[in-house]
């Protein structure tokens, strides 16, 4: 599932952007402050940030450059009441790939936010439209799985939670950071669909692949 950031400090605005996101099939995560986006920006995996210039802790422009100096290239959207010339020319030149100004209507950034990620397939690199782990191969465009030379079919969210694992080899994934990426939303802090799904990977894609770090959470192990 596309995972979109929406860096915003009014909560209204905040709310308004992911209910119309999430009804479209987005998942989604909210950032409050300068911060917490650089954060969640480098130390998860988005596919697009929709960026407001005015977060407390730092100014919106350093912020973006920060990510890029960072070498991330996720899609930006700049969604700000900044209206003036020389702020939207700041922004493009930072390494925004849009920007767009408040008041705004939501079918204008939804288009927006389809074009950016459409256009990032479009220049994705072949090598890249793979994930790979041992015998494991997920194609990101057919979303097809192969375990050696079988072809493995995943439901929706057994899919998303294998890529998730993929995309972070050897790292330790929380149970409250793999329902936040593959489900988007928060569960009952008691709810097991995570170890449920993790077992349902295991039984398809082979027992040793996933592991249990005992009061942490879960490692995709790369051999």
């Amino acid at each position: 599932m596309t995972q979109i950031l929406i860096a915003e400090d009014e909560p209204r605005i905040a709310a308004f952007i992911e209910k119309g996101l999430r009804a479209n099939g987005f998942s989604c995560a909210i950032a409050s402050d300068a911060d917490e986006t650089l954060n969640m920006v480098l130390g998860k995996h988005f596919d697009l940030l929709i960026l407001d210039l005015g977060l407390p802790g730092k100014d919106g422009l350093e912020v973006l450059e920060e990510i890029r100096g960072q070498g991330e290239e996720l899609p930006v959207i700049i969604l700000t009441a900044r209206d003036e010339i020389t702020d939207k020319v700041a922004g493009l030149e930072g390494g925004a790939d849009d920007y767009m100004t408040k008041p705004f209507r939501f079918e204008e950034l939804l288009a927006r936010v389809r074009l950016r990620l459409r256009n990032r397939q479009l220049v994705q690199p072949k090598e890249q439209m793979f994930l790979k782990a041992g015998d494991v191969v997920l194609d990101l465009r057919t979303r097809k799985v192969r375990v050696g030379d079988r072809t493995i079919d995943l439901a929706a969210r057994e899919f998303t939670l294998a890529e998730t694992f993929l995309r972070h080899p050897e790292q330790v994934l929380s149970r409250e950071q793999l329902l936040d990426r593959v489900w988007g939303y928060d569960y009952d802090p008691g709810s097991n669909i995570v170890d449920v799904y993790v077992g349902y990977l295991r039984k398809k894609l082979g027992s040793d692949l996933i592991e249990t770090v005992r009061g942490m959470g879960y490692r995709l192990r790369q051999h």
